[in-house]
């Protein structure tokens, strides 16, 4: 047997999922609002929508973060859906609320609980991170999970969604994203095993990124912990695309067939998907403006051009070639670059064996 003490015991206790029954604390416009989930208490066959309190502003309020969970007449699967965890990312709550309002219950075998907008100061400033701090730097609380209950307000704001709300009401999940201003992202999943590979596949997107992860991201902590998780990037930021939120919408219903949440038989992705495990980052040699020679999207072979950049007076100074084979998954979409700025990132597949699910 091993022994923790002091602050290891402590901090053991603090990661795990606290279960907790679904306790309403009081009640906003006609709507719930409650300090813990848990999805069995809410009604079969019906949608139930939650106020959750998560963090505290810096004058003492909590943070208010919407859920919405829709209960099948049958048991089944718990699939969790997040979106908004970086407030200028707006493409996967339009999605959560276009697949809700669109779900026929009846149909429904198992719960979705729903999460659209993890963020909230960060969508209320329309900024990718979380409310500053004292020293006036934010943090990206896609890099915070599970948190701490006892640590800072990003940490805090962080444990209480993963303990109370995110980990005990999930068996699969995916959490919704955009690029960030200034670029775009074709539809795009990321997976980090073999399961979320298929989950990926099933989304069917443009592109897959077989990739490790970075610590403290939603995908990867629940995928850690024995939830399949998946990111699904969907374009671009501070918008809602109605292409791709339908495509969106469409991915998660075959997914939650292949689930057999819902009756339907489950389409295989399309042939024209890629799949790679690396990328190569075109990047600006100096500041100025920047073109985009090929298309986001397109396949380009190495030592192809891919943008030019101009300076202040419109002269060319640079042409820029792909380093790699592959398809750009990644583009800019603001053409003033700083120097090292993005311009294109390609997607390609290593065949080095450490590469499988990305590289080291």
């Amino acid at each position: 047997m091993i022994r923790l003490v002091g602050g290891a015991a402590a901090a053991l206790l603090l990661a795990q999922p606290i279960a907790a029954q679904t306790q309403p604390v009081g009640a906003l416009d006609g709507i719930a609002v409650i300090d813990a989930l848990d999805a069995a208490d809410a009604p079969s066959g019906q949608t139930t929508r939650y106020w959750f309190r998560a963090g505290e502003t810096a004058t003492g309020q909590r943070w208010l973060v919407p859920v919405i969970v829709v209960k099948g007449a049958r048991p089944g699967p718990r699939l969790l859906l997040t979106a908004g965890i970086h407030g200028d990312e707006l493409n996967g709550i339009d999605v959560i609320h276009k697949l809700v309002a669109g779900l026929d219950r009846a149909a429904l075998s198992g719960t979705l609980v729903a999460v659209p907008g993890l963020n909230p100061p960060g969508l209320l400033q329309n900024a990718r991170e979380f409310a500053a701090n004292d020293s006036r730097s934010a943090a990206n609380l896609n890099r915070a999970m599970p948190g701490k209950v006892d640590g800072g307000h990003v940490d805090h704001h962080a444990a209480l969604l993963w303990q109370k709300l995110l980990r005990p009401n999930a068996d699969l999940a995916v959490d919704l994203h955009t690029q960030s201003r200034g670029t775009a992202y074709v539809m795009y999943a990321f997976a980090s095993t073999a399961r979320t590979k298929r989950m990926a596949e099933l989304l069917a997107p443009d592109v897959i990124k077989l990739d490790r992860g970075d610590k403290g991201t939603v995908e990867n902590t629940l995928t850690d912990d024995g939830v399949p998780a998946v990111t699904l990037e969907l374009g671009m930021p501070e918008r809602f695309d109605a292409v791709l939120v339908k495509r969106g919408v469409d991915g998660l219903l075959n997914l939650m067939r292949e689930q057999k949440m819902l009756p339907g038989p489950v389409a295989e992705p399309p042939p024209t998907m890629v799949v790679g495990n690396a990328l190569a980052a075109v990047r600006a040699p100096r500041g100025g403006w920047a073109t985009l020679v090929t298309p986001l999207g397109s396949k380009v072979e190495k030592g192809q051009m891919v943008a030019t950049m101009a300076d202040a007076f419109g002269r060319t100074t640079d042409m820029l070639m792909a380093p790699e084979a592959g398809t750009i998954a990644a583009a800019f979409t603001d053409p003033r670059r700083e120097r090292g700025g993005m311009i294109v990132r390609i997607i390609h597949m290593k065949d080095d064996p450490a590469c499988a699910f990305g590289c080291p």
